[in-house]
């Protein structure tokens, strides 16, 4: 994967805030990386890191996936601003992003193979490890590249077209899971697959370099400073910091156990290929209602009120499968839950991309942002286990679960309604 020369667009300074609309082939170049990149997260996420923690530690498997996702998390609370703020300030000739896109990719990819030969939990944590530094590494880069390089008027479609990968990578990610026979030969072609769906985005990335004449100069201490951004002097930034994080522990609440909610609350006869069956029915409704929000809003010239009723549509879905745990009812909670996300997905990175405080730190700053998704993969987990093996030891699984996405409904309901704060985005 050899970096190729930078495409200048419409203007030479990196930092302005760009104006022509970019081309259909590089959002959907930009798309295709974004599946493999999802693939390779949410394949061990869905199904491969669940059946690895029961084969391995089959007593306290729940314990177990709880640990490797929530350091692999906090490790990725790291390495995405940081990785970001380097991105940054990366004088490369063909462009600030590529560099770290290339090589997060096959940090990631190397910890897909290392997971696929783990025979005991350390490892386990390992590969994990690797697999969040090096894929965040290239979620910093890819985000960065639409502030970069799309005009705030295309940005709702873009951020819809980003939302529609994340969901079909789920897809991909769970369909090898699921099909490829044994779990070392899905975490292999995982990695193949990552490689492989990034490629085309490297060689054609648009991606504009950075003139060594407007790197700022700093010392340690300063570059450490800068990944506080002050609520007082940036409002809306620490809003929708705050409303990211809410929205995200609420669906990986929802998400993370899905395959144990199937097999001990529902008690379906092949909780994989319940898993498989949603997350298909899930994705065909995000798809679709990302797609539409995001060219919904672009028109409109509005983003809150759709980031608002999709954490209240979200919320319906919780209290749904809280209180009826059959298969009938999962199959609707996932419509329900698609077309809420779709939206949200859209929506919600548009307006990020709208309060960001600087534009020489685009990197850093959506990095900070991205915090708020992986932070709550490890409070996510903190949470719901200790919930699901209380209530399975002293009541039922289905007590549990139905603890569980109440509070996810009422952390949705609060997300949405903090999105109200904030003032310089409609």
């Amino acid at each position: 994967m050899q970096p190729p020369e930078a495409v200048t667009v419409d203007a030479p300074d990196p930092h302005s805030e760009p104006t022509v609309p970019v081309p259909t082939g590089w959002i959907a170049r930009l798309g295709l990386a974004g599946v493999g990149m999802c693939a390779g997260w949410f394949g061990p996420i869905q199904v491969l890191l669940g059946l690895q923690a029961a084969a391995l530690t089959p007593d306290h498997k729940e314990a177990t996936l709880s640990l490797v996702t929530g350091i692999g998390a906090a490790v990725s609370t790291l390495a995405n601003p940081l990785a970001g703020a380097f991105s940054d300030r990366t004088t490369a000739r063909w462009g600030r992003r590529v560099p770290w896109v290339v090589g997060g990719t096959l940090i990631g990819a190397a910890g897909l193979v290392v997971l696929a030969v783990a025979d005991s939990v350390p490892l386990m944590i390992l590969g994990w490890c690797l697999v969040q530094a090096g894929l965040n590494g290239t979620l910093a880069a890819l985000t960065a590249a639409v502030p970069d390089l799309v005009p705030i008027e295309q940005r709702g479609l873009v951020s819809g077209v980003i939302g529609m990968t994340q969901t079909l990578g789920i897809v991909v990610g769970t369909g090898v899971a699921t099909l490829v026979a044994g779990i070392t030969g899905a975490y292999l072609v995982l990695a193949v697959l990552v490689i492989a769906a990034v490629t085309p985005f490297v060689l054609r990335s648009m991606d504009r370099p950075l003139p060594r004449g407007l790197l700022p100069t700093m010392g340690v201490g300063q570059f450490l400073r800068g990944f506080w951004i002050s609520p007082r002097r940036h409002p809306d930034f620490a809003w929708a910091w705050a409303t990211r994080f809410l929205a995200t522990i609420a669906n990986s609440i929802c998400t993370l156990y899905l395959l144990f909610f199937l097999t001990d609350a529902v008690r379906v006869d092949d909780p994989e290929l319940g898993v498989l069956v949603l997350t298909l029915l899930y994705a065909v409704t995000l798809i679709g209602s990302a797609i539409l929000a995001g060219i919904w809003s672009d028109r409109l010239g509005v983003r809150k009120p759709f980031v608002m009723w999709s954490g209240l549509v979200m919320s319906c879905a919780a209290v749904l499968l809280a209180f009826v745990q059959t298969w009938p009812a999962a199959l609707v909670g996932a419509v329900i839950l698609g077309l809420g996300y779709g939206i949200y997905l859209a929506v919600d990175f548009a307006l990020i991309t709208q309060v960001l405080p600087r534009a020489g730190d685009r990197a850093r700053d959506l990095g900070v942002i991205n915090i708020a998704n992986a932070l709550p993969q490890v409070l996510a987990p903190a949470i719901a286990g200790p919930i699901i093996t209380w209530f399975a030891e002293h009541h039922t699984h289905a007590a549990g679960y139905r603890t569980l996405y109440l509070l996810a409904a009422a952390i949705g309901i609060a997300a949405a309604l903090l999105i109200r704060r904030i003032k310089s985005v409609d």
